[in-house]
């Protein structure tokens, strides 16, 4: 019998890795190879991979990447699979290189503020490991607990401290990465300033695994802040508790986070928590001004919030925090959550937020809603019956329309969770013929044979 050409790649590229990892590396048991075949979307595409590289050095994924380029397998880059868009979904006939194991924290100096770590350090870990020296990793995905800095970075993760301290981006000083052909390169500096030659630092970041494999980075530290307040409002509305955020951007102060929960998420959560209002604004201030700052934003939220809780202890904080850090959670135990990712100007936010009931209104598709309401960041959420194997024409149909409703608010299709595979039908019409046209041309001048991550993205 003749064997296809493609069984013949396949197995001439795991007989080279067996050859040249070293022997725990290279997993083909079933049982893993299913576990990494999909992150925390749900998105499972046709067939399984062949296998996963569990890379633990910098070497292993030169090696793995190095064959997998010459002979034209796919290779699907993974962290802790937490991505919410599809972006590690691996397929039939694709690699996953799994670097969740690549997790030492290579280097931490206090005096320069800045870390050197491998992708699979899990972001809070960090943010610990900083904390001791007086110093915090700020940017704060609510993932923070089992997401990893590579996946941040690969997605430009966001998170409930962006509004003052920027998405991942902002916190990445440098890389090292290895290309498609198995090349290794380094970008960007120890510096916190620094502007010689195109910023390849910020290209990568955010690219999804499409443009190279991030095996160590370089990520600017700052000051745990001297204070903190923290508030707490129920509004009636949810429409109010968003007109609310706004005006605390109008008024020009600037909240470490800004965080918005709709009724049915406060249901979910906790029944008793819905008791309370049909909207819940999280506000946290900190830095040397936070408990005035709190007290301004207080004076704001009073005139329309049903209640206003204000706190200057940590513990009590974090218990007010707890129904946005709970959300996603609660709504997995009611079915498979579709986790969009839309980002409006922040004066358009509350008519954002009108439109999407609408939108739930009209096609019988409900949408629980959270939203980074410092800017303008909302995360309109359609819970489908995980025994499906399809999504109803309804739910695409209601998605389109969100994705639409964004972009005409002169917002984006994605805030911090990217493309994947779940937005790719929407990307050229946010970008334009032109600029998508120019990253396709920077996607095969980094990846000619198109073995990074493919049909991810753009």
């Amino acid at each position: 019998m003749t064997v296809a050409p493609e069984t013949t790649v396949s197995a001439r590229l795991l007989g080279l890795l067996a050859r040249d990892l070293p022997p725990d590396r290279l997993l083909t048991d079933p049982g893993t190879i299913t576990a990494h075949a999909t992150d925390r979307s749900g998105t499972r595409p046709d067939g399984e991979p062949l296998a996963v590289v569990r890379a633990r050095r910098t070497e292993d994924v030169i090696v793995t990447l190095r064959h997998a380029h010459e002979l034209g397998v796919p290779v699907v880059p993974r962290g802790s699979g937490t991505g919410l868009s599809g972006g590690a979904a691996a397929g039939e006939g694709s690699l996953v290189l799994d670097l969740s194991g690549m997790n030492r924290i290579l280097e931490l100096s206090a005096d320069d503020q800045l870390a050197v770590v491998e992708p699979g350090v899990i972001t809070a870990e960090l943010d610990r490991a900083a904390g001791e020296h007086g110093l915090r990793y700020a940017p704060d995905p609510a993932s923070a607990a089992w997401s990893t800095i590579g996946g941040n970075i690969a997605t430009n993760a966001g998170g409930l401290r962006c509004a003052k301290y920027g998405v991942t981006r902002d916190s990445v000083l440098g890389l090292e990465a290895v290309l498609a052909d198995g090349t290794v390169v380094r970008t960007g500096r120890r510096t916190v300033k620094g502007v010689t030659g195109y910023d390849l630092t910020a290209l990568l970041t955010g690219s999804e695994g499409t443009l190279a494999v991030i095996t160590s980075a370089t990520l600017r530290l700052r000051p745990v802040p001297v204070a903190t307040a923290t508030l707490a409002a129920y509004f009636d509305t949810f429409e109010a508790a968003a007109e609310a955020s706004y005006a605390i951007t109008r008024a020009g102060v600037e909240p470490a986070l800004a965080e918005l929960v709709d009724g049915p998420v406060l249901r979910a959560v906790d029944p008793a928590l819905r008791e309370r209002g049909a909207a819940l604004l999280v506000v946290q201030c900190d830095g040397a001004g936070a408990a005035s700052e709190a007290a301004a934003v207080a004076r704001l939220l009073e005139p329309s919030a049903t209640t206003v809780e204000r706190t200057e202890d940590p513990a009590r904080a974090e218990a007010l925090l707890a129904a946005r850090r709970l959300a996603l959670p609660s709504l997995e135990r009611l079915g498979r959550p579709l986790i969009e990712d839309i980002a409006v100007p922040r004066s358009r936010l509350a008519e954002a937020v009108r439109e999407i009931r609408a939108i739930s209104a009209r096609h019988g598709v409900p949408v629980f809603t959270i939203a980074h309401a410092a800017d303008g960041n909302l995360h309109p959420i359609i819970v489908v019956d995980a025994a499906l194997g399809g999504l109803p024409d309804a739910v695409w149909e209601a998605a389109g329309e969100i994705f639409a409703l964004a972009l005409r608010l002169g917002g984006t299709l994605t805030g911090e969770h990217g493309v994947g595979v779940l937005k790719r039908q929407w990307v050229a019409e946010e970008l334009g013929p032109a600029a998508h046209a120019v990253q396709r041309r920077i996607k095969e001048a980094l990846d000619p044979r198109g073995i990074l991550n493919p049909g991810k993205a753009l």
